[in-house]
């Protein structure tokens, strides 16, 4: 049996266990009652283990085992910022955002989603934010999706030697199959599959270089190619002195930090937990984890540059982590490692899937448009929201001349940290803060983040989150100032979502 041969089994395994996972929730769920609550989020019955891993791999997409290394691989120890940024913000999220959230969204008239926790903050029936909402969402949410369909096409593509043709329905087929368990399971169903991939990703990232540091210790050992390292390649200043380039990119990797201020696929996962003791586990749980991925993310980079030489050039340095896994290990255990990038990638589309159909389904679509609209409609409208929104990427991901991986991945993470980021930690944390604010600051910063990655990304070499979050932050506060300052009934609500909810504990 050939390696290829092997290797596709392999895939063909993991991909029938997430697609049981669907369907065993589809089934429990058709048992069970709590219409767009349930599929939303999971009726808030979340283990605070499964969440923990669910929110990581929800946010680390097939970026972290192919854009993350092979940008480290190429560039050196000065893209390293975006990992410490990361990591930075991820805290930052656990300790800030999580623990309020959770509490401020059932105070909030029990509110399922993140525009519909923004303006049951403010006790509000003006519609406009919702709207807002949802263009975002979906806007955004396509590109991002688009990247984790484009994961899926290299990687079969390099593993099987595939044509231009055949990646295309390759990428049509992970869109159906991510799309199937979606449509299926709902959250649930998102959440247990997330935290099976999860695992996957941090035992792949922790194999494959010790497993290559092994064989690199072997006097018999060499690489696949001559190692050309330029003077500055483990310097964490990239031009190798204090200059805008170096500063510009802590800047930078910092600022991937602020996205997890705004990330609605993460925080849902954070109103998901059920308990104030389930959220304390979750904490340190998912701290852990993320610690690990991205520190060993990094490091197979690095012993990827000296296992496989210069052999890969800056199209082809995302295959760092494939070409090792191939070169290491027997096909078939080769090919459940290789299954963690269709995990990663399908763990964040889902979660995106499942977060724009509630903007629209439970935001719009009852809201606005049928008020009276039942349980079982907007089942049917969000899951159509879902198929509209794995059309609309595979598209994206189809089109010729679309960005790589860490490109898509750069555009939607920096869209929704500008956007969400300074209306979610000004609404937890300013009893002043309104819905005008609200409004201003996230149509700012979502513009200010489109306009600067336009016109002003590469001139600056800025990383564009930074404008919008920051745009986005001083609007809101200027715009709350000069307007009505919110109701006594919102601020006694500010007040209880300080405190712990006692019988939690």
């Amino acid at each position: 049996m050939g390696r290829s041969t092997q290797e596709a089994i392999a895939f063909g395994i993991y991909l029938a266990i997430v697609l049981t996972i669907g369907i065993v929730f589809f089934l429990k769920g058709r048992k069970e009652k709590g219409g767009d609550k349930s599929y939303f989020l999971g009726n808030r019955n979340m283990n605070g283990l499964v969440a923990a891993l669910s929110a990581g791999a929800s946010d680390m997409s097939a970026w972290v085992l192919m854009g993350l290394p092979g940008s480290i691989y190429l560039s050196g120890m000065g893209q390293v910022w975006i990992a410490i940024g990361l990591l930075c913000g991820t805290v930052a999220a656990w300790l800030l955002v999580a623990p309020g959230l959770r509490r401020f969204s059932i105070l909030a008239d029990d509110s399922i989603t993140i525009p519909q926790f923004l303006t049951n903050r403010f006790k509000s029936k003006n519609h406009v934010l919702l709207i807002v909402c949802a263009i975002v969402f979906i806007a955004a949410y396509c590109v991002y999706a688009a990247s984790s369909i484009v994961a899926c096409g290299t990687l079969f593509k390099t593993v099987f030697n595939l044509g231009d043709d055949m990646e295309h329905w390759v990428m049509v087929g992970a869109t159906a199959i991510i799309l199937g368990y979606t449509f299926l399971g709902g959250f649930n169903a998102v959440c247990w599959t997330d935290f099976v991939q999860g695992l996957m990703m941090l035992a792949a990232l922790m194999a494959v270089p010790i497993i290559a540091a092994i064989a690199m210790g072997k006097a018999d050992f060499a690489p696949m190619a001559p190692v050309v390292t330029d003077e500055n390649y483990y310097n964490l200043l990239s031009s190798g002195k204090f200059d805008w380039a170096s500063i510009s990119d802590i800047l930078s990797g910092f600022g991937w930090g602020l996205g997890y201020f705004g990330m609605p696929h993460i925080l849902v996962r954070y109103m998901a937990i059920r308990s104030e003791k389930e959220m304390k586990k979750s904490r340190v749980t998912g701290i852990i984890w993320i610690t690990l991925i991205l520190a060993m993310s990094c490091v197979v980079a690095l012993v990827g540059h000296e296992y496989l030489g210069s052999t890969l050039d800056e199209d082809h340095s995302p295959l760092v982590f494939i070409n090792m896994v191939r070169d290491l290990f027997p096909a078939f255990l080769g090919g459940i490692l290789l299954s963690a990038i269709l995990a990663a990638s399908m763990s964040t589309a889902d979660s995106q899937l499942l977060a724009s159909s509630s903007a629209f389904a439970s935001d719009v679509y009852k809201k606005v448009i049928r008020k009276d609209a039942k349980d079982k409609e907007m089942l049917l409208v969000g899951r159509l929201v879902v198929v509209f929104i794995s059309i609309v990427a595979l598209i994206i991901a189809l089109a010729p001349g679309t960005g790589g991986i860490m490109d898509l991945v750069g555009d939607a993470w920096g869209a929704f940290g500008a956007a969400f980021g300074p209306a979610i930690l000004l609404a937890l944390h300013w009893k002043r803060f309104n819905y005008p604010g609200a409004v201003a600051g996230i149509s700012t910063g979502f513009l200010v983040d489109v306009l600067w990655r336009i016109f002003l990304s590469k001139r600056t070499n800025l990383y564009e989150i930074i404008p919008g979050f920051i745009c986005g932050m001083i609007v809101a506060i200027v715009v709350t100032l000069n307007t009505k300052e919110p109701s006594k009934e919102v601020a006694d609500m500010f007040d209880r979502a300080k405190q712990p909810v006692e019988t939690e504990k």
